[in-house]
């Protein structure tokens, strides 16, 4: 951590820490990397927070003395699982950063289907080592998540000034459904549009229905998330179960709704 100086950082008088930050990359799109880089309004008022020492997307110089590790992507090769625990040993403080990372995410999708068959699709006569697509927490203990695919920049700025200040923090516990009626936006199910709002947390500010996209559930279930009222909805404005099971397995998030929808139960 850095020394106290006369321009340091301070919250309430008190002068405030510096951490040593570092990004990582696994089996991802960086997409989530990108968000933080073109924040460009407040990205010099976020970085006088932290001092970054690793990120790739944005810088040559390397090293593997930080506090604070994001990593985006998932595990789907035996190198990333042990680049993960290397990273996991140097940081205090490790992240899991966006959907691939928490739940698997986009790359998850390809676990159910024959792996050999997904390696032919996808590289043909030269074949790469690639396993199942997992979440860092298959491996590794996770500190913090941050959601979405990709992550919302004021999200991450706002989690990183909290670390930053030792202040607590807090997902929204409540669904997407509950952002988008104060944004007052037209209901996405009255568009005809299927749209998972109701049961996926909230933090995003209703980003998709904003746009009049319906919610694909890229930030996981909402605390006491009503699945079973989500069936009766899709039912009742004609889409099916099949279509309501595409959404949910998009991201990995609703894992456990699936397998219970999938074997009948409630």
């Amino acid at each position: 951590m850095a020394g106290t100086t006369h321009n340091q950082k301070n919250f309430l008088g008190v002068p405030v820490a510096k951490p040593r930050v570092a990004f990582f990359e696994l089996s991802s799109c960086e997409g989530c990397q990108l968000q933080i880089l073109n924040n460009e309004a407040t990205l010099l008022d976020f970085l006088s927070l932290v001092q970054v020492v690793n990120f790739r997307e944005a810088m040559t110089e390397k090293s593997d003395d930080y506090d604070i590790a994001f990593v985006e992507g998932s595990i789907t090769r035996k190198d990333e699982v042990e680049r993960l625990r290397n990273i996991r040993q140097n940081a205090r403080v490790l992240v899991a950063l966006g959907s691939c990372a928490c739940f698997g995410g986009i790359n998850q999708l390809k676990n159910r289907f024959d792996p050999d068959w997904v390696k032919r699709k996808v590289y043909g006569n030269s074949p790469v080592d690639t396993d199942k697509a997992q979440p860092l927490e298959e491996f590794v203990h996770i500190n913090l998540r941050i959601y979405g695919c990709p992550v919302r920049k004021e999200e991450v700025e706002r989690i990183v000034t909290n670390l930053v200040i030792g202040k607590e923090i807090h997902h929204p516990r409540y669904p997407v459904c509950m952002e988008c009626k104060a944004n007052e936006n037209v209901c996405l199910f009255d568009l005809g549009e299927p749209c998972l709002g109701p049961v996926t947390r909230a933090g995003c500010d209703s980003w998709c229905p904003n746009s009049r996209a319906g919610c694909w559930g890229c930030r996981g279930p909402a605390d006491e998330a009503n699945m079973e009222q989500m069936r009766k909805i899709m039912a009742e404005k004609g889409f099916s179960e099949e279509t309501l099971i595409d959404r949910l397995e998009c991201f990995g998030g609703f894992k456990d709704s699936v397998d219970r929808i999938r074997k009948g139960q409630p």
